[in-house]
């Protein structure tokens, strides 16, 4: 049968594209093509047999580096269609494998979460938590979604100027972790290439700037303040604040405030609500007239023992189903009475639940 043009090729030979159609490209031994003027076409189209599998190769990772780039950039969380996960630590019959943190991470929805008041110091603890140890233990997704949901806090923080001093902690904590991190390349300790890593922490060096740059200034309309108010009621409102940190802070506004902070009573409450008595026996300080001086016991004690955690929303984990989801999130429980079954965990037992 002639050959008239059509892309006709036999198998088990090699074949080049030219400009007048498929050319066969036969051996040395043939004599049937010139092979000379062949060759120099081929050295002059840069389209031989090798070229082209190497062509093929650049395209393929040319996607290949087009995606990573793409998925690098994405600041889109990994999103979930429930909002809780059955938390198992071992293979049965129904469900194979174990519930890892990064798995958790994703499925729990911390990026509404941080939108809530009750909610927020929460997420940020356990944040830094992460951040001090388990930041290894993610996968490569969970990773980018703690990050992605770390710029929504800084976000937040920028916009509000709340919470300012509790999310340069986190930042502090997270860069030093990463200092020591980036130290050990080539132990496959961090998921992902290390100038990604790099990058990231440049980024938390801009984001403490910001932070640093932060100038509160005072509201343009003249309403109530906390000074207009008597003593009694800014006493009362002192008593709230559960941070030594924050009492010494307002102590600096005015003279009246500064003599308010430092009530003794104020210090002791703070004390005994942080600390126990076996803890406050241990660290007593006495001063210049004989008393108890609270104050330099609290900062001692806090040198020396965990403070108190106290959240307004937590995560719960049910005893009868073993799920893990925030207060009010609805899961597939059998229980007769699902709130009696539930547990609230802290950030530390949220963290110490995926120890196998």
């Amino acid at each position: 049968m002639p050959f008239l043009g059509q892309d006709w090729r036999s198998p088990g030979q090699n074949w080049v594209k030219t400009a007048d159609g498929w050319t066969r490209f036969l051996d040395e031994k043939s004599h049937s093509y010139n092979v000379g003027e062949l060759s120099s076409y081929c050295k002059k189209e840069d389209y031989n047999k090798e070229n082209l599998f190497n062509s093929m190769n650049c395209d393929v990772a040319a996607k290949k580096r087009k995606k990573d780039l793409l998925n690098n950039k994405a600041k889109i969380q990994y999103f979930h269609q429930e909002k809780w996960i059955y938390v198992h630590k071992g293979s049965t019959k129904e469900r194979h494998g174990y519930c890892t943190l990064g798995e958790a991470f994703n499925r729990l929805d911390f990026s509404s979460a941080i939108l809530d008041s009750r909610r927020f110091n929460y997420v940020v603890r356990l944040l830094e938590l992460i951040a001090k140890s388990q930041l290894t233990s993610l996968s490569g997704i969970a990773q980018k979604n703690f990050m992605n949901i770390l710029e929504k806090v800084v976000q937040k923080v920028l916009e509000d100027q709340q919470n300012i001093r509790l999310l340069k902690e986190l930042l502090q904590t997270l860069y030093t972790s990463l200092c020591t991190l980036v130290q050990s390349v080539g132990k496959s300790v961090l998921v992902g290439n290390i100038n990604m890593w790099v990058h990231r922490m440049e980024t938390i060096l801009h984001w403490q700037q910001q932070l640093n740059n932060i100038q509160i200034t005072r509201p343009a309309y003249k309403g109530l303040t906390l000074t207009d108010l008597p003593l009694c009621l800014q006493l009362n409102i002192m008593q709230r604040l559960s941070d030594g940190r924050d009492l010494v802070s307002l102590g600096q506004v005015t003279a009246d405030l500064q003599v308010l902070s430092e009530d003794r009573l104020l210090w002791k409450k703070l004390c005994h609500y942080h600390f126990t008595d076996r803890q406050i026996r241990k660290r007593l300080i006495l001063s210049d007239k004989g008393h108890l001086d609270w104050k330099k016991m609290y900062f001692k004690l806090v040198k020396c023992y965990p403070r108190k955690e106290q959240y307004g929303d937590t995560l719960q984990l049910c005893r009868h189903c073993h799920i893990l989801s925030w207060k009010g999130t609805e899961h597939p429980c059998t229980a007769n009475n699902p709130e009696s079954c539930s547990t609230f965990l802290s950030p530390q037992d949220f963290i110490n639940l995926f120890r196998f």
